[in-house]
């Protein structure tokens, strides 16, 4: 068993990450998840929340909004819909990440489909959780 992995992190701005990691918490859309060297192939879909990587260099953590995560023999790869490195993130970021948020679920609860606005509900829930659990 390898003691290290590929782990890539991208976003459409930007590529976050490219190292070799040890571990990889992954916060999934059904529950967290760590990805470690020689993990099963598995593909989930993320929820808002901080992605956690622990590297022979040290460890580092990014706060993603959304997207899919890969996990395959060689590594794991994170497509996501935003990441920014938690050093970077401040109060604005969040408020601009929970306004985004609400605006969505203002404009699902104006849909006739039940899911989409319980989609929408659990996102803005996610990112004020985000808040609360980043102190900021």
């Amino acid at each position: 068993m390898a003691n290290t992995m590929q782990f890539d992190l991208v976003s459409p701005e930007r590529s976050l990450a490219s190292l070799e990691a040890s571990a990889v918490q992954i916060p999934g859309a059904d529950g967290d998840m760590t990805a470690m060297p020689d993990h099963a192939p598995t593909i989930t879909t993320l929820r808002p929340g901080l992605l956690k990587v622990e590297a022979p260099e040290g460890s580092s953590e990014y706060l993603v909004t959304g997207g899919f995560a890969q996990i395959n023999g060689d590594g794991l790869s994170v497509l996501a819909e935003k990441a920014i490195p938690v050093a970077e993130v401040t109060r604005s970021h969040l408020d601009d990440l929970i306004a985004e948020a609400r605006a969505s679920h203002e404009v699902a609860k104006a849909s006739d489909d039940q899911s989409i606005v319980d989609d929408a509900a659990k996102l803005l829930a996610d990112m004020e959780a985000l808040g609360t659990h980043m102190s900021l």
